[in-house]
This record gives structure tokens, sequence and C-alpha cells, in this order.
């Protein structure tokens, strides 16, 4: 069963019925010390009405009260009620015997009500006694609804709560037959399995329980995932708690949190406790801070408590983070995290096995799944999940029960790409443009050796803004890349814009994706990969975050960075004169090619290269 980690918990209230309360209470104060206020039938008028109504006959009753004048008029056969103020008037009592009035007798019936004035207990009452209830009530149920947040138990002021969210046994599904892709990550986490259900074997010969594991990738590769599935395999209660939840206002907070947790982790061993993106709170310390910083102190907690609890009780602690650079030394060390554990991007064989997943849970045909596979290099396994889903909503989008091949390879260019913007409107000299664009792609990577095949062309425009695209599918998995490979890949990326100024003679906007990927890699071939003449194997750049997109930064001089910007120039420059070439001895293939993709829009690296061989054999 699903609940919340916390200490004992405050009764909470109904907020309406408190609220309900709250609103009767006031009432009832203003009826007392303003009951003229409710009367919402009396209407304010001015001393000279009230003479006229009463010179007029019109008057029935008169009733003088605090210093105001209340008389009751009949008019069109209804009585209405008029207030107005006390005027130092001596004939009025005469006047009001001598007037006439609607009444029976024809005399108006008036009257002077006497104010009593209230006790000092009652007084007492209105003045502090009910708005102190009043208030008392409000404050009560205002720090319940803050108890509930914080989880403090009886008191006001109470951090104890450890925020986590604690699945029973019984609850969690997932088992590691879910998790595909990440074979190696499986095998280290199932010795913890074991241990937990068997821990004699280890015990005897006098090995320990490994404190903690850190799971460490990008984004999307099953971290949060496997976790879950250790509990569900090891079948003991699952603690999930994010470290940003530790980060809070107050001094203190974060620490009592880290101790509540453990505390009530160490009351139900053996379990495990998930930590999801530790690297909010377990971020390297500056010792310039001085160490009041919060976060500093709720670290220090979490060391100090990964530190004192038995291992023997069968409490396991999982973290998952995409910065492990950023972690404090002291929580990676051994005895806190004894094992790192990498989460990879899948490969192939990965690939496949998360889609065979995920295709179990949904209604398919036959589809061809190393197509697939190989479609998808470099996605994580959530992507693939989501390439699943899309290739699902397509086929009811076009009327079937059952998603095949070509429902996954469009979902593929859809999370790749964007969705289709078939309603953009291209003039034809433009459409023209990126066909020739698309086709030099083809042409320079279906020329060269070290290039991946063509799998597809399409001048249809995406959502993503590109308005057309090339796509490449490697045969099989490339783990290493020579530096023959780098620069074809670079001579590929410069053949579109290399068509315009061969074949259309002009250069547009649409290479500035070209542009930037190919000197992206020139300059990774200069600085880090150690591919040039000139600096040999000279590292001149770092890599932050590598698993958050990689950012990079030159460890090098001035004048060293200039000479790298000449470098990268050079291989781009080389680049550029080779795709030059290539499309320059095929013009009549890109001629052919690019009418054949105009007709259609979207042609396959069959039917191009098709074109391709027919076009040569007739030379």
């Amino acid at each position: 069963m699903k609940q919340e980690v916390s200490g004992a918990r405050p009764q909470k209230g109904n907020p309406f019925v408190s609220f309900l309360w709250v609103i009767l209470i006031v009432l009832f104060l203003n009826w007392l010390i303003f009951p003229n206020l409710m009367n919402r039938q009396i209407r304010a008028t001015d001393y000279s009405t009230f003479v006229e109504k009463m010179d007029a006959g019109a008057i029935k009753e008169v009733m003088v009260k605090s210093g105001q004048i209340y008389f009751t008029v009949l008019e069109n056969g209804e009585e209405l009620t008029y207030q107005t103020g006390e005027i130092e008037d001596p004939q009025l009592v005469d006047r009001l015997l001598k007037a006439k009035s609607p009444n029976a007798n024809g005399k108006i019936t008036f009257s002077e009500i006497v104010p009593e004035e209230n006790s000092p207990v009652l007084n007492f009452i209105l003045m502090w006694i009910l708005p102190g209830l009043l208030f008392y009530i409000i404050w009560k149920q205002a720090s319940r609804s803050i108890q509930a947040r914080m989880g403090a138990g009886g008191n006001f002021m109470s951090f104890g709560n450890g925020g986590a969210k604690i699945y029973a046994d019984s609850e969690i599904k997932t088992t590691f037959a879910d998790v595909a892709g990440q074979n190696e990550a499986k095998e280290m986490l199932k010795e913890i399995v074991d241990f937990l259900h068997n821990p004699k074997k280890y015990t005897d010969i006098g090995a320990s329980l490994p404190k903690g594991a850190l799971l460490v990738g990008p984004p999307g590769t099953g971290k949060t995932l496997i976790a879950r599935a250790v509990a569900g395999e090891a079948k003991v209660p699952f603690f999930a708690i994010s470290g940003s939840e530790f980060v809070q206002m107050f001094v203190g907070m974060g620490a009592a949190k880290v101790r509540d947790l453990f505390r009530q982790a160490n009351e139900k061993a053996p379990c495990i406790i998930f930590i999801d993106e530790i690297d909010a709170i377990g971020k390297r310390r500056d010792s310039g801070l001085g160490g009041n910083d919060e976060r500093e102190q709720t670290l220090n907690q979490l060391l100090t408590e990964m530190d004192g609890f038995d291992g023997r009780k069968g409490v396991v602690i999982l973290a998952a983070t995409n910065r492990p650079e950023n972690l404090d030394k002291a929580l990676l060390r051994p005895g806190r995290f004894d094992r790192r554990i990498q989460m990879e991007l899948p490969d192939l064989e990965g690939r496949k096995a998360i889609l065979n997943v995920h295709l179990k849970r949904v209604k398919h045909e036959e589809v061809d799944i190393d197509v697939v596979a190989r479609a998808t290099a470099g996605t994580s396994g959530a992507e693939l999940a989501n390439i699943v889903n899309e290739a699902a909503l397509r086929a009811v989008r076009m009327g079937r029960n059952k998603i095949n091949t070509a429902d996954l390879e469009e979902s593929v260019e859809t999370v790749i790409a964007g969705a289709q913007k078939k309603g953009k409107v291209v003039s034809a000299e433009e459409k023209r443009i990126i066909a020739y664009h698309e086709i030099g792609h083809a042409l320079v990577a279906a020329m060269q050796t070290h290039s991946a095949p063509v799998h597809k062309i399409t001048i249809i425009p995406r959502t993503s803004g590109a308005l057309g695209y090339t796509m490449q599918v490697e045969s099989g998995e490339q783990v290493l890349m020579n530096k023959d490979d780098l620069f074809n890949r670079i001579v590929t990326l410069t053949g579109g814009r290399t068509a315009e100024e061969v074949i259309c003679h002009i250069v547009t906007t649409g290479a500035s994706n070209d542009i930037e990927q190919a000197t992206k890699l020139a300059r990774a071939m200069v600085t880090r990969y150690g591919m040039s003449d000139k600096y040999d194997m000279m590292g001149l750049e770092t890599v932050n975050n590598a698993y958050l997109g990689g950012d990079t930064s030159l460890t090098c001089s001035a004048e060293t960075a200039a000479n790298i910007d000449l470098e990268v120039l050079d291989i781009i420059k080389k680049a550029h004169e080779k795709a030059r070439c290539l499309i320059q001895e095929n013009i009549q293939v890109m001629h052919e090619a690019a009418t054949f993709l105009l007709e259609k829009e979207t042609i396959t690296g069959e039917e191009f290269m098709h074109i391709l061989h027919s076009v040569r054999q007739e030379k």
C-alpha cells in the first residue's frame, strides 16, 4: 500500500466546516454589535421627507431609537420603513399627536426606545473573548494545514518529516524483466537482491551488504525504473524521494528530513531507499562558504546517517544522478556508495530488447525490429518507449488497430525531427533548392566508403524547423570511429550547401544546422581526439556534464585557441572541396534524383541507389 513516511499525524479538520464556523461567528458578532445593518429593508432619507410624509397623513408608526427616527409609511398598499436622523424639534410630539394616519384609529403610533447599556461582562465577551476565539480557530486551522504539508507531529514548528513516498512490497510490480538494454547493471544489482533474500550465505563468509549503489547515466536510461525493479525483485518496502525535497528554506529542516528518513527506514528494514537526483544535495562542498549553508548541513547529515546505520539490517541506498563529477568526494567513498553502476545509452541489441518490451504492451503486426533499432542509434530507453507510443497513436489515426513497421519508422522521424507540416507553403523555386540540397547530402554519403548508407530522403517540412532531411542508418553498431569516418561525415554535412553552390549558384540559410554540426565535429577532432598533425595527442578541451549535452571548455592559451580555429577551418575547407568534386562528377545523378524527389517528395534509400546505379551504368 502506498503511504507517506511521517511521524505522528495531526488530525486534519474539514476546511469547509471550519470556514462555515468562521462565517457564522462573524455574522453573530455583526448581529450583536451592529443589529441595524442586518435589516436590509430600512431605507435612509432626510428629515424634510419625514415631515412631508407626516403632514400628508401617510405615516403609520414612528419609533425613535439611539438618535435615529424610524417611520413606517403606507405607499401603494405596501408598508415601507425609512430612517432619518433626529433633529431638535420641541413641537415634534404635538405634531405627531395632531397628524393623521392610515391606521384604523386615524392616529400615528409612536414610541421611543431608551438603549440599555450592556453589562461589563457582556462587553468583555463581545470585545475580547469572541474575537480571540475567532482568531484562535483561524490560527488552529492554518497550523494544521502547515503541519499536514510539513509532516510535523503535534508541534506547529516541528520539521521532522522525511517527505519520502513508501511503497509496500506488495505494491511494486516492476521486476528485472521490465528492464531491458542494461544487462550489466542488472547483474550488479541482482547480487544485492540475493543478499536481501539470503543474507546468511554472505554473512557466513564475512561479507557485508553494500550500503549504497550510485546509478549514473544520461536521462531516460532507466535509473529510476531499475531501482524499482530491485525493490520488486527483493519484495521489500521501497522509499522514494528526490534530492530536491531535502532542500528547504529554513536552516535545519533538510537535516531533520534526512534523520527522519533513515529512522523510518531502520524501522522497516530490510528495505530500499532511493534518492533521485542526489546531486541536488550532494554537490561538492566549497570551503569558502564557511559551512553554514543549508544544503551543506543537509549533506553533512546524510554522510553521518550513511555511516551510522547497520548494514546487517538490510537497508540499501540507491541513488541516481546525471552529474557524477559534481558530487562530493566524501559521498562517493566506499562505505557510503560502494558501487557505481553505469547506465549508458543502449547498444543495437539493447535497443531491440527495449523495443520488444514495449511492443508487448501494444497490438502489432509482424514488424522489422532490426530496421527500427538501427535507425534509433543514440536514443535512450525513454525515447524508445515514446517511439512505440507514437506508432500506436499513428495507427489509430490511420484507422488501424495494430501497428506495423511503417508506423514505427514514421514515429522515429516524429520524435527526432518533429511531425510533418504538409500544409506549409513552399514556393517551387525554394522546393527545388531544398531537393538539390538533400540529394547533395545523399550523393556525397553514397559515394564515400566510410559512410552510413542512405535510408530515406524527404523534402516534407517538419515541426522542428527542418525543411527536409536525409536519414542515414548504420548497417551495424559502430563503437569506434577513425579519422576517415569523422572526416567523411563532415564531407557529407557539407554536401547540401555544396549542391546549392554548384547547381543552383546560390547559398541559403538551409545549411545552418549542417555548418554547426560540421564545425563541432572538426573542433573535436583537433581538441579532444588528437587527430591534428600540428597538436598530435595534446588535449586542448575538457567536457563538462557529459551526460547532459557535454558542455566544452578550452584548456589552452588564447594564441593556441586562435591556431585551433585555423586547424578547424582547414578540415572544413578540405571536406567542402571533396564534396564539390563528388557532386561535379555526378551532375546527371543529381538532376535525375532531384527530379524524382520533387515528384515523390519522399524517396527511400533503395530508390535513390537505383537512380545512382542506372545513371552511372548509362555512362
